[in-house]
């Protein structure tokens, strides 16, 4: 495992309203049989039961919304989920129980706790749908797109491997395509405009995004592929 001190990424709260009570008999009778407990240099794969064909990490899955849509549609596939508010997990847990889907692995800590166990090259997808923009500048260094973390990406993506990343916040857009655009590890891969005004076929929707589109703000929609 590398050394180096990786800063934490996680600066919000982890509890909102109280939890129903089939949401908290969830958090102990389901979220043990899915949660995970990283170790430096173990592959991925053998977090899942069945045998997984790529692994994909969503990093602040929110309601969990995007990544119980992408375990539905992609059974083969071991999806990993990064989230420490208590209320998003609970949601999650609840299509999990209800859909029965198999092929997902939480984690309820900082998503770095992941990144730095993680071995070179094991991941085919990363997803960082509306992280929190941090707007005022005294707080842009608790934004998750740095540089070091896009070094750690480039180290546990396989080449060609794509990197997901949407916005409703101009700041961090631009924010996060100057930092992309200058890692020589990565290539945005839009050819016009409507790559990154529309989302993919297969980029299923957050409730944060339907609430910012509702609301009249435009989305951007950035994938880069791994050199």
């Amino acid at each position: 495992m590398n050394e180096i001190d990786y800063p934490r990424r996680h600066f919000g709260r982890r509890k909102g309203w109280k939890l129903r009570a089939r949401q908290s008999g969830l958090f102990k009778s389901l979220l043990p049989q899915i949660l995970l407990k990283p170790e430096p240099g173990e592959l991925p794969s053998g977090y899942f039961e069945t045998p997984t064909r790529e692994v994909w990490f969503e990093i602040g899955f929110g309601g969990g919304e995007h990544l119980a849509a992408q375990a539905a549609a992609h059974p083969k596939i071991g999806i990993i989920g990064a989230e420490p508010f208590v209320a998003g997990i609970a949601k999650l847990l609840s299509k999990i129980d209800e859909t029965g889907i198999r092929n997902i692995r939480l984690y309820t800590e900082d998503a770095w706790d992941i990144i730095t166990a993680l071995p070179d090259a094991s991941l085919q997808k990363i997803f960082i749908l509306f992280p929190d923009p941090w707007p005022k500048t005294r707080h842009h260094k608790r934004r998750f797109i740095q540089m070091e973390t896009l070094d750690e990406f480039a180290r546990v993506m396989k080449q060609g491997a794509e990197l997901r990343f949407a916005s409703d916040d101009k700041s961090y857009v631009s924010w996060a395509l100057e930092r992309f655009m200058a890692h020589a590890a990565f290539k945005w891969t839009a050819d016009a405009a409507e790559d990154w005004q529309t989302r993919a076929v297969d980029w299923p929707e957050t409730r944060y995004e339907a609430k910012a589109i509702a609301a009249g703000r435009a989305c951007v929609y950035l994938s880069l592929r791994r050199n």
